[in-house]
């Protein structure tokens, strides 16, 4: 994917890695967030009705290998899986359509987004940064952020229980989507992957005693017994629905169209040297699927390009 021409994209991208690597450190060969991660292998079977909404390949052909990592939250690459700030858990899907051929996925554990734009999110790290200290007086910056921000208080105060697996939790894409079927009919949407095995949340006493790396233990015994299934959804705007920011909501009586399955079979091999490689890309860029208008889409695009450079850039361990 290419890097945006537009030197204001570019340099609030920049600054929003580096306000990352003030909170978390550098971390050279990790992403600045999300950096705990697996991936697994397997493919995509898509329903009869996916072709409906989109003519996009991997919605219409018979199945599509994928490769889909999930993750914890922050840069710090050995958070504990039941510290809190480790959720929300990350999910991203890759669509192998041919060589050097794809289309991804990005999407996490809590539904929707902090912000509106990538500004107003540099200025929510820049006092999440100020605020490391527990010893200054309240209000801390952060708090003062939130309080004057109504949107990054609700992502904040949004329940977000930790999950007794990655494959027991629900994922959310965090922006709207234009899917246009073979006929030229086209209609917003937001991805949600539904697991299976259906949600499944621990209490807190039962969060303290797991081990650090609960979760990914757990996935790597659940994929040696079988495979792991998603259902791939999307949650359909209505007319006069707001579709290009993160921060607003669509009500739960929104048509939720089943687009097919996700099955996962094995883990990547060379996990480590895959995950450092892969870059994945929140705009999808295939006839069939295009970004909203979502002004954190060509941002989060950019953010994830200039860090997957410096991540590939970084020798091997």
């Amino acid at each position: 994917m290419p890097l945006p021409t537009d030197e204001k994209v570019l340099t609030l991208s920049n600054d929003i890695i580096h306000a990352f690597d003030t909170i978390f450190g550098q971390h050279p060969g990790f992403r600045p967030a999300h950096a705990k991660g697996a991936m697994l292998t397997g493919t995509f079977t898509p329903s009869a009705e996916a072709a409906s909404l989109t003519r996009a390949a991997h919605l219409n052909n018979p199945s599509t290998p994928v490769t889909v990592r999930f993750s914890n939250s922050t840069g710090v690459p050995l958070i504990p899986d039941n510290d809190p700030n480790a959720n929300p858990r990350g999910l991203a899907i890759r669509f192998h359509l041919a060589e050097h051929l794809h289309t991804d996925i990005v999407a996490h554990s809590t539904d929707g987004f902090p912000t509106r734009t990538g500004q107003e999110f540099l200025e929510f790290l820049h006092a999440i940064a100020a605020s490391s200290d527990p010893s200054q007086p309240h209000p801390w910056p952060v708090e003062a952020y939130v309080g004057t921000h109504p949107a990054a208080l609700a992502f904040v105060q949004a329940p977000k229980p930790f999950p007794s697996s990655f494959a027991r939790e629900t994922y959310f894409g965090v922006t709207a989507m234009h899917f246009t079927n073979k006929d030229g009919v086209s209609r917003f949407g937001r991805y949600r992957i539904i697991p299976e095995a259906g949600n499944d949340h621990l209490d807190d006493a039962t969060v303290v005693a797991k081990s650090p790396n609960y979760l990914f233990d757990e996935l790597e015994e659940r994929i040696a017994q079988g495979a792991i299934r998603f259902r791939l959804l999307v949650q359909l705007a209505n007319d006069g629905d707001i579709v290009d920011d993160a921060t607003i909501h669509w009500p739960e009586d929104r048509t939720l169209l089943d687009l097919g399955t996700i099955t996962l079979t094995e883990p990547v091999p060379d996990n480590a040297h895959e995950q450092k490689t892969i870059i994945f890309d929140p705009i999808p860029r295939l006839d069939g699927i295009a970004p909203s208008e979502d002004p954190l889409l060509e941002l989060r695009a950019a953010v994830y390009l200039i860090s997957g450079r410096r991540r590939r850039a970084a020798p091997e361990e």
